[in-house]
């Protein structure tokens, strides 16, 4: 009986709670917002005495093969794997917008949930912007996921909701804000690049904010078999999203063997440490939220999150 009592109060009390985290996502984004039209230099033409994106974090770094190539083709590559990388944040922000929006089709426009959810959405059009133009200076071309993939991804935008579709976008923005604050601090990198990766940084931190708020807030009173499906959901999702990351054809447009290069990034131990110690925190958030369950841990073992 007093289970019953109490539990009205209880949510209203977690209703007030995460109307009060979106305020503060609302303000926060009023303080510190940037205008990558007029934020990023575009008009000075690409210095290829830089990197595209910090060295370590290359596919092929620490490799034999990574020993042999010149600095100018190390420079290369990593331009190619971070317009690469900028292509697939690009495709997943598409389905990160689809899913927000569905969300919060017909509910109360009043709620501070329902205006941070459109000024997430409308950040997250500047990012893909932003990272088409950036893709572009590097010289790259229009790198898109495996034709599989794509039509998961149009399966999982349609039909993912709740804790499925924001732990998934939790985990898609963890993975990228980790490498981009290396990116974004390393002079070797071209300055446009790491104003973009600055840019992303400090906008996405709140939607990461609010994508854990969200994951808790709707496994609230989630029963065992529920959680087991969505964690399977999720794991899938994060494996397809970071396998898709850097894609094959980078090494052809880089100059580089694509067959033996992609065979050495394959077993790259260096670059699969690096991928689980970034990921050391966002593996515990989803532990502590009961997702890592056995099956889902075969998805993040086999994507090297784990």
């Amino acid at each position: 009986m007093a289970s019953s009592t109490f539990r009205p109060k209880d949510q209203e009390q977690d209703r007030l709670a995460d109307r009060d985290v979106a305020r503060r996502l609302l303000a926060s984004s009023a303080e510190l917002s940037y205008d990558p039209a007029t934020e990023v230099d575009w008009d000075t033409p690409l210095d290829t005495d830089h990197h595209g994106a910090s060295p370590e974090w290359s596919t092929l770094y620490g490799t034999a093969y990574w020993a042999e190539l010149t600095e100018d083709r190390r420079r290369a590559l990593t331009r190619q794997e971070a317009a690469s990388v900028a292509c697939t944040g690009i495709w997943f922000e598409m389905i990160l917008q689809q899913m927000v929006l569905r969300d919060m089709y017909a509910e109360d426009p009043t709620d501070p949930r329902f205006q941070w959810a459109l000024t997430e959405i409308a950040d997250e059009c500047r990012h893909s912007i932003m990272f088409a133009r950036g893709a572009a200076k590097l010289g790259a071309p229009a790198y898109r996921p495996r034709r599989a993939v794509v039509e998961l991804g149009r399966v999982f935008k349609t039909v993912a909701f709740g804790e499925a579709a924001y732990a998934a976008i939790l985990v898609a923005e963890e993975v990228l804000d980790v490498m981009q604050r290396d990116w974004m601090r390393d002079e070797r990198v071209a300055p446009f690049v790491r104003t973009i990766n600055n840019i992303h940084v400090v906008e996405e931190s709140r939607h990461m904010k609010f994508a854990r708020d969200e994951t808790r807030r709707r496994l609230r009173g989630a029963g065992a078999v529920r959680r087991q499906i969505n964690a399977l959901v999720v794991a899938i999702a994060s494996y397809c999203i970071v396998t898709s990351m850097v894609n094959r054809d980078v090494y052809r447009n880089a100059g580089l063997d694509a067959e033996r290069a992609r065979a050495e990034a394959r077993a790259n131990e260096h670059h699969k440490s690096l991928m689980r110690s970034s990921c050391s925190g966002l593996m515990e958030f989803l532990a502590s939220a009961r997702l890592l369950t056995r099956p889902a841990l075969f998805f993040y073992r086999r994507a090297s999150l784990i």
